[in-house]
């Protein structure tokens, strides 16, 4: 045997990865229960991809708009999955690359075309990198924490929400030009690095609430805040949109804030 053959054979390869006797059907043995979550999921990453292309080309209310829409089939591959029973480990690793590229790039590529390359040196560069860097830590933190599908709360801002934010306050400036170039700079830059924080905090956030009967019963008040907040939505657009992420990073801030005070007092 020679050197060449002798290590050709010492080589490691990944194992074949095995079928589901119950999962894919046996007249489509290459369709699994996950194939329709996880077409949810690529849109999600296509909607994110499209963002960042929008962003470059100067369409950032378009931009916003795809943010807005990958969160939504972000919203809709869990709901489908628990509804078909295709969660699979495969669904889970997409899920988070997809949410890497639409709540991670995207909106750190959006806040930088907007405002944030104006800035000094490559001031513009690093806050915006830190909207990046915070999604990827918090994302890698839940995914080594993950333990089932039915989490009421999250620690750390979830990072959908932080780029709802930030394509929530960027679609409102491009609407009404209610502050200066400067005055949106400088509030950008804050936000960047107020909502990469919270990422990576310890600060719990309510997840998004089951629409079920039993859910509503037990979550009454939380349910009409939605309901509310999703009616402002429609009739004030833009800025609804901003002022109802706020409020929900708000309350979580709030709500951790007193969950602590009362421990340190007992």
């Amino acid at each position: 045997m020679t050197d060449s053959d002798r290590q050709s054979s010492d080589r490691r390869y990944p194992p074949l990865i095995k079928n589901d006797p119950d999962g894919p059907s046996r007249y489509f043995p290459f369709v699994s229960r996950s194939f329709v979550p996880s077409l949810f999921t690529v849109m999600n990453m296509v909607c994110g991809y499209t963002a960042i292309i929008m962003a470059g080309e100067g369409s950032f209310a378009a931009a916003c708009w795809f943010i807005i829409f990958a969160a939504f089939f972000d919203t809709i591959d869990g709901f489908v999955a628990r509804i078909t029973n295709g969660i699979s480990n495969f669904g889970i690793e997409l899920d988070s690359l997809s949410d890497l590229v639409s709540f991670g790039a995207a909106p750190a590529y959006l806040v930088y075309c907007y405002t944030l390359q104006g800035m000094y040196g490559y001031t513009g560069l690093f806050l915006s990198a830190l909207v990046m860097v915070g999604s990827g830590l918090r994302l890698a933190r839940f995914n080594i924490t993950l333990i089932g599908y039915s989490k009421e709360s999250f620690s750390g801002l979830p990072s959908p929400a932080q780029a709802l934010t930030l394509a929530g306050f960027v679609l409102w400036m491009h609407t009404e030009s209610i502050f200066s170039p400067e005055r949106v700079q400088t509030v950008l830059a804050w936000l960047s690095v107020i909502l990469a924080v919270l990422m990576v905090s310890k600060v719990n956030y309510d997840a998004l609430p089951k629409p079920t009967v039993e859910a509503f019963k037990r979550q009454p008040l939380q349910f009409s805040l939605y309901l509310v907040a999703i009616f402002c939505v429609l009739l004030f657009q833009a800025k609804a949109f901003f002022l109802f992420m706020l409020l929900y990073i708000l309350l979580g801030v709030i709500r951790s804030l007193g969950l602590w005070i009362r421990q340190w007092q007992t």
